[in-house]
């Protein structure tokens, strides 16, 4: 009797553990009104009105399928080349250089402002949004919600909840208005509420901070992110290189930097095989993984967008988009 019981105990405890693999559930510790009622009690005394707390919350869902995007692993299973063909077909950059000449004057006064070449305000748009057509139709209210309960990564959630709290509270959009992806980036620009707290402007003076459909907010938030995580406008993010025979690969790293005229010391070229620019930029060498070998001299700027971005694909894709668009 004992014997089955402990095998009863052993079959039963396996199937729990299968079922916690098989489905993604949510990891939090306590029921869900208990966690709420604490999570309004901190944005209360964070400052948070009770009226955005009631209108924020009266519907708030619990959305599983943001919770399996959350727990996905990214598989890389294009290369280089097929990444960057889908990403910037050439619809893309036309639209991008018919956004450039449609929005010349605001572009370039925001571009002057912040010190930040039009065409990488532009491609930065066309690469996280195709110029505000894919914004994200989640409520970022019950992605947050949804994120922050799930323990994974509760505290990192929780604090960009309270922030998008405060973002409904100080008006600068209404709730149900405040969309974006099933991460709570949001807008034409994709910030996050931490992004949109330190970097979004009212550049058009209107007392709103609107990413999602004021164009002269999103390009000055964007413009002012970029700058302010260290933008040189004078220079651009990069370019193709070849390297010759022989060459030692342990020199392929973003932590190795070397000025024009090393790099050229060294054999490093053009991609059509001429000589480096004469100024003395310094600059690293990298190879996008699954790129078969394809490798690139990158500027400060390039490390800039990897700021906003922390994927070399997202980057490339930024920096060659912006070289398609041209300055129009």
């Amino acid at each position: 009797m004992a014997k089955n019981s402990a095998h009863l105990i052993l079959f039963t405890l396996i199937g729990i553990f299968i079922t916690a693999i098989a489905s993604p559930g949510f990891a939090a510790k306590e029921p869900f009104d208990q966690w709420l009622a604490k999570l309004k009690t901190e944005a209360r005394e964070g400052g948070i009105s009770q009226t955005t707390l009631d209108s924020a919350f009266a519907n708030v869902q619990l959305i599983e399928k943001v919770v399996k995007l959350d727990r996905k692993q990214p598989e890389v299973v294009q290369t280089f080349q097929e990444y960057m063909a889908q990403r910037l077909p050439q619809s893309l950059i036309d639209s991008g250089k018919a956004m450039l000449k449609e929005n010349r004057t605001i572009l370039e006064k925001v571009g002057q402002e912040f010190g930040v070449q039009p065409r990488f305000i532009v491609a930065l748009w066309g690469v996280e949004t195709r110029y505000g057509k894919y914004t994200g139709g989640f409520s970022v209210i019950d992605a947050l919600t949804t994120l922050a309960y799930d323990n994974r990564r509760a505290e990192y959630f929780r604090k960009e909840l309270l922030l998008a709290l405060k973002i409904l509270d100080d008006n600068h959009i209404e709730l149900a208005d405040m969309k974006g992806s099933w991460a709570g980036a949001m807008g034409q620009s994709q910030f996050m509420p931490s992004s949109f707290v330190n970097f979004a402007i009212d550049y058009d003076e209107d007392g709103r901070r609107d990413i999602w459909t004021t164009k002269a907010d999103v390009f000055a938030s964007a413009a002012n992110y970029l700058s302010r995580s260290g933008w040189k406008d004078d220079q651009t993010w990069g370019r193709e290189v070849t390297l010759p025979k022989g060459f030692d690969l342990s020199l392929i790293d973003l932590k190795i930097a070397k000025p024009m005229a090393e790099w050229e010391a060294l054999g490093v070229r053009k991609a059509d095989g001429s000589a480096l620019p004469s100024r003395q930029l310094v600059g690293s060498l990298v190879q996008p993984k699954g790129g078969n070998g394809q490798t690139f001299l990158v500027y400060d700027n390039y490390r800039t967008i990897l700021k906003w971005n922390r994927s070399t694909y997202f980057a490339m894709s930024v920096g060659h988009l912006a070289d398609l668009i041209g300055d129009g």
